[in-house]
C-alpha cells in the first residue's frame, strides 16, 4: 500500500498537475489528495469520454493529464481512446480501477468488467500495467509510462487494484460558483429560411482572429464544411468521438486561460454527451465560446432526424451555469455571442439551421495526427509551454 501523496508528488515532479475523471470507491483517497492541493487541477467529469476529451484539451495545451475512471465506466471512454487519443496521438495518463477482480468478491454488476478490463485495454492499443502498491515502485512505473507516451505519443494504463492507496481524507470539495445574472437572448427571424451550415461557419471565421483564437469543429460535416470554407492553422477537425468537442474545448480553454477557444458544436453530437453542459457550466470560463449549428439531423449519415426540435439547448446552457446564452435563426446572434461579455463565465448560442451540405464537399487533405501537429505548434506559438514532456513530433 502506498500513500496518495507518494504517487501524486512523484507525477507532479515530471509535470502531472492536471486531473479528470469519475470516481471509483478504490480512487477516493487519490482523488480526495488532488481535490485538496489547490495547485492541482482536478474536474469531475459527467462520464468517463467526457474526462478523458477533458485531458486531451489540457494535454493539447501542453499540461501532462491523468484521466482516472472505475473500470465499470471504460467502456464509456472506448469512443474518445479509440477515435480522438489514437488517433490524433495524444498521450494521457489513465488510471483505471479493477473492480470485479477475480481475488476478490464484488458486486454482480462488475463480474465480467473484471475479467476483461485488461483484455480490452490490450484490445485497443493501451498498453497496461498494475499500479504500484510500493513506494519503490512509483517512479519505475512513472518512468515506463511516460517514456512510451513521449515516444508513442498514445495513452498508458495503470490498473488499480482495491487497497492499492491509504485513506486519505477530504478537507476541501469543488467550489460552487453560486447564480449569476445569467441572460438568454432570443434572436429569431420570423418567416426567413434558415442560413446554411456554411453560412454559419463563413461568419464564425470572420468572426475569429488567427492570432488569439482556435476553433474546434465537431466531427461530421461541420469539420468537413469549415475546411472547404478556410483551413487554418488555428482549426482542428474533429472526425470522430462524435460529441467530445466541448469537453476537448473545456479542457484547453482551462489550460490557455489566454486564448479564446471557440467549438462548434451539432445537435446530434451535443445530445450524445449533455452532461458536458454542466461540467462547462460548473468549470469553463469567459475565453471559451460555445456553438451549436442545429439542422435538426444526423446530416451526414443520410440526413435523420434528432429529438433537438423538442429542446431548448439555450435554457440548458442557462441552467447549468453559462454565463450568457443566445437562441435563434438569424445569423446575427454570431455577431452578439462574440461581442457580449458573459463576466467570468462561459458563453452559448444556439443556431438553427437548415440541413444539407455543399456538392462535392472535401475531406482534409491532412491526416487527423498531421492535423492536431500544426494544431499544437500554433497554439504553442501564442504562449510559453512549461511542459517537461511534449506531444509533438
Amino acid at each position: 500500500m502506498i500513500q496518495a501523496e507518494e504517487f501524486v508528488e512523484a507525477a507532479r515532479n515530471i509535470g502531472f498537475e492536471w486531473y479528470a475523471g469519475v470516481p471509483c470507491s478504490f480512487l477516493t483517497p487519490f482523488i480526495n489528495y488532488v481535490i485538496n492541493d489547490e495547485k492541482l487541477t482536478y474536474i469531475s467529469s459527467a462520464n468517463e469520454g467526457d474526462a478523458l476529451a477533458t485531458a486531451a484539451g489540457a494535454a493539447i495545451a501542453g499540461k501532462p493529464a491523468v484521466v482516472m475512471m472505475q473500470n465499470s465506466g471504460l467502456g464509456n471512454a472506448i469512443n474518445p481512446l479509440t477515435s480522438l487519443a489514437y488517433i490524433f496521438r495524444i498521450p494521457l495518463l489513465l488510471i483505471c480501477t479493477l473492480r470485479g477482480d477475480r481475488l476478490l468478491h464484488d458486486e454482480p454488476q462488475h463480474e465480467l468488467m473484471g475479467q476483461i478490463t485488461d483484455k480490452l485495454l490490450e484490445t485497443i492499443s493501451v498498453p497496461w500495467e498494475f499500479f504500484p502498491t510500493a513506494a519503490a515502485e512509483i517512479e519505475p512505473v512513472l518512468q515506463r509510462a511516460t517514456t512510451y507516451m513521449q515516444q508513442q505519443r498514445r495513452p498508458y494504463a495503470l490498473i488499480m487494484r482495491k487497497g492499492t492507496v491509504a485513506p486519505h481524507a477530504l478537507s476541501s470539495s469543488i467550489p460552487h460558483r453560486g447564480d449569476s445574472d445569467r441572460i438568454i437572448k432570443s434572436f429569431f427571424a420570423d418567416n426567413q429560411q434558415r442560413v446554411s451550415r456554411y453560412q454559419a461557419l463563413t461568419r464564425i471565421v470572420e468572426l475569429t482572429e488567427e492570432k488569439n483564437t482556435v476553433v474546434i469543429a465537431t466531427t461530421g460535416f461541420t469539420g468537413r464544411e469549415l475546411f472547404a470554407n478556410s483551413d487554418r492553422a488555428n482549426h482542428l477537425y474533429m472526425v470522430g468521438s462524435m460529441g467530445c468537442a466541448s469537453s476537448l474545448g473545456l479542457g484547453l480553454s482551462l489550460a490557455r486561460p489566454d486564448l479564446k477557444v471557440v467549438v462548434i458544436d451539432g445537435d446530434g453530437a451535443a445530445l450524445m454527451r449533455m452532461g458536458n453542459f454542466a461540467t462547462i457550466g460548473a468549470y469553463g470560463n469567459c475565453n471559451l465560446i460555445h456553438i451549436l449549428l442545429d439542422n435538426e439531423a444526423h446530416d451526414s449519415t443520410g440526413a435523420q432526424a434528432t429529438v433537438s426540435a423538442n429542446v431548448s439547448f439555450a435554457k440548458i446552457a442557462e441552467a447549468c451555469g453559462y454565463g450568457i446564452t443566445f437562441a435563434g435563426d438569424d445569423i446575427k446572434l454570431l455577431d452578439a455571442l462574440f461581442a457580449a461579455d458573459s463576466n467570468t463565465r462561459p458563453k452559448f448560442a444556439h443556431l438553427k439551421i437548415r440541413s444539407g451540405t455543399l456538392k462535392d464537399l472535401p475531406r482534409p487533405n491532412l491526416s487527423p495526427e498531421a492535423v492536431l501537429q500544426r494544431f499544437i505548434s500554433h497554439v504553442a506559438s501564442l504562449g510559453i509551454q512549461n511542459s517537461k514532456f511534449k506531444i509533438q513530433n
